[in-house]
């Protein structure tokens, strides 16, 4: 408790000091929301055998000429390795533009490249009409069980914030992830038994196990291609790529900032998530089986991904109630990084917002946050 009340004090020094325009660590209690499940104490209904499981205890930077020079790179690479065998990317000049629709404020184009390996990628971008010159660029990352529709096109979807920022003057990225969307029934078992996203997503993991690969490690190189494809776009600034995301969309916009520099501002919601709450509250069920890599705790826990991060801006989302990203660990993160971005001398670069009574759902209040983190660190030059 002692800690977290300095680490709070810090952070509201550093907003008088004029350090940072915005608090670091945030509480808000939204207008209106659905709820989730109120937290039991950690490791109460944990069995005692599981209790004393080895879970790395990651020393954060503090010194950050080492970090900068030497560990950041280790840290990298072993996280790479963990995410398995990720063959070289395809071509991005061979994306093929399907179709485009004009709409009041922006272009829609679909299209499509093959991945490389083995499916096809469907993807939708939206390109602001009235822009003037190469303007920043946002991956929007979909949720579990959802598609690219959801963030671009299903306006009665609370994650759907490709318009919202398209007016804004953005351009907008997303494709449909290895198991959702367009390419449900595509997968190795093919349509008549990957019925659903689910079936999909297990095919897919035992198949990427069996040749050395990771589902999530493949997942994320597709948005990696995706970057490759808007770094071609004369529409976009490639030095200003940002990504956002909600829920397994949330976890794959900061494990893809950990991974690629090129991404350069993130907003996550409802997924700040650390293993070692997630287990403590029996939570590992919350989560399909994409999101587990082989070997990651021979080596850290999370706040290593974030710490990579930093001190590129970036800024999550979360409700108190949702069981899928505990709160004290979503504490804990906050405890460690905003000491870490104070070392990088860039405070305003991290920021936690904490909605009460919030479980796992994309508020109205953090879509406006959402999108104004990035208008802020990615301004679209008038």
């Amino acid at each position: 408790m002692i800690r977290r009340i300095i680490v709070l004090l810090v952070s509201v020094s550093l907003v008088l000091l004029g350090e940072s325009s915005l608090p670091a660590q945030v509480r808000v209690t939204p207008k209106a929301s659905k709820g989730g499940h109120k937290q039991g104490q950690a490791w109460a209904e944990v069995p005692d055998s599981f209790k004393s499981l080895k879970i790395p205890d990651w020393p954060m930077p503090t010194d950050l000429e080492r970090w900068n020079n030497a560990d950041r790179a280790r840290t990298r690479a072993t996280l790479l390795q963990c995410l398995g065998d990720m063959p070289p990317r395809p071509d991005p000049r061979k994306v093929k533009v399907i179709s485009k629709e004009e709409h009041d404020d922006y272009t829609l184009e679909r299209f499509e490249f093959h991945n490389g390996v083995d499916m096809i990628v469907p993807g939708i971008l939206l390109i602001p009409r009235d822009r003037k010159g190469a303007v920043p660029a946002i991956i929007g990352l979909h949720g579990h069980g959802s598609s690219m529709a959801s963030i671009c096109t299903d306006l009665k979807n609370g994650q759907c914030v490709g318009p919202i920022l398209a007016r804004r003057g953005y351009v907008v990225a997303a494709i449909d992830a290895a198991f959702n969307g367009e390419r449900v029934g595509k997968g190795p078992a093919g349509p008549k038994l990957d019925k659903g996203a689910y079936p999909q997503e297990m095919s897919l993991f035992k198949l990427y196990l069996l040749q050395g690969r990771c589902l999530w490690g493949m997942m994320l190189r597709e948005e990696q291609c995706l970057i490759d494809y808007l770094e071609t776009r004369p529409e976009v600034d490639k030095t200003r790529i940002g990504a956002t995301g909600m829920s397994m969309g949330c976890t794959r916009a900061w494990w893809l900032a950990a991974i690629d520099d090129r991404i350069k501002a993130v907003v996550g919601v409802a997924c700040f998530t650390r293993y070692t709450e997630l287990i403590a509250h029996g939570n590992l069920r919350k989560h399909g089986i994409y999101y587990f890599v082989p070997g990651v705790f021979k080596h850290f826990n999370m706040e290593a991904l974030h710490a990579l991060i930093a001190p590129r801006p970036h800024l999550e989302l979360s409700g108190d109630q949702d069981g899928g990203a505990p709160t004290d660990g979503i504490i804990t993160f906050e405890e460690k990084l905003i000491p870490l971005y104070q070392l990088h001398g860039k405070p305003g670069n991290f920021r936690s917002v904490i909605y009460e009574n919030t479980g796992h759902e994309y508020l109205p209040e953090m879509r406006a946050e959402m999108a104004a983190w990035f208008e802020k660190h990615l301004p679209v030059k008038k």
